[in-house]
């Protein structure tokens, strides 16, 4: 009896780990699903005037390279609104703040299946806005000015919410790999970003979203990809 009870305390412990966030490790999306995602538990409430994310993907380009495809890459939805969307769509990668018609388009180069370090930077009192892909920086543009992102949402890996954390679609699912989602409530600096792909990161913790430290919650067939693939 004794081991049995020993055998439960390992078996919560490895549950507890699994349930406080990816430490490293990499998810994998391996098909077109309307029902597999991965929720992220923010640090600290969505309430920005600015903020910094960077991810490091790729994707299955026989799914997600069709003209007509639009592929989510990141979802952060309220009950009310799609509050901070990005997405590959129609030759573009684009960033939605509290819109789903009115977005920042940018004509960088596209996801593939080799991994893409991916960041956008955004500032309310400006409305700077600039996509970074493995540390070139796009041209500026002007949009949401004097916007404020609002709190109260879930973030979502893998979906585009069309309700809160429900109205999947399938044909709008990510296909390949995530790991690294990482969010500051202020823009980096320009070297700061251009360093998110080295070993040893030696900017500013991530304050929102800090891929290795924030609980998470897998959902449907997504696979945890361990640390040595990564």
């Amino acid at each position: 009896m004794k081991s049995v009870l020993v055998l439960l305390g390992v078996l919560l412990t490895l549950t507890a780990v699994c349930e406080g966030g990816v430490n490293g490790k990499g998810l994998f999306f391996p098909n077109p699903s309307a029902n597999s995602f991965v929720q992220l538990f923010p640090l600290k409430p969505l309430n920005l005037e600015a903020f910094t994310l960077c991810m490091r993907l790729s994707v299955d380009p026989n799914v997600v390279d069709s003209e007509e495809r639009e592929t989510i890459l990141f979802a952060y939805r309220t009950k009310d609104h799609d509050e901070l969307n990005v997405w590959q769509e129609k030759g573009n990668i684009s960033l939605y703040l509290r819109s789903s018609s009115e977005g920042a388009f940018y004509a960088v180069p596209l996801l593939s299946i080799f991994r893409t370090d991916l960041c956008v930077t955004w500032e309310s009192s400006t409305g700077l806005t600039a996509f970074w892909v493995d540390g070139r920086r796009s041209t500026l543009q002007v949009y949401r000015q004097n916007h404020t992102v609002q709190s109260g949402g879930a973030v979502i890996l893998g979906q585009d919410p069309d309700s809160f954390v429900g109205k999947f679609d399938e044909d709008q699912s990510f296909v390949g790999e995530i790991s690294d989602v990482n969010m500051w409530d202020h823009v980096l600096m320009g070297d700061q970003i251009r360093n998110f792909s080295d070993e040893l990161w030696l900017g500013p913790e991530p304050n929102v979203l800090n891929w290795d430290t924030m609980q998470d919650e897998v959902n449907g067939n997504v696979l945890v990809v361990p640390k040595k693939y990564n």
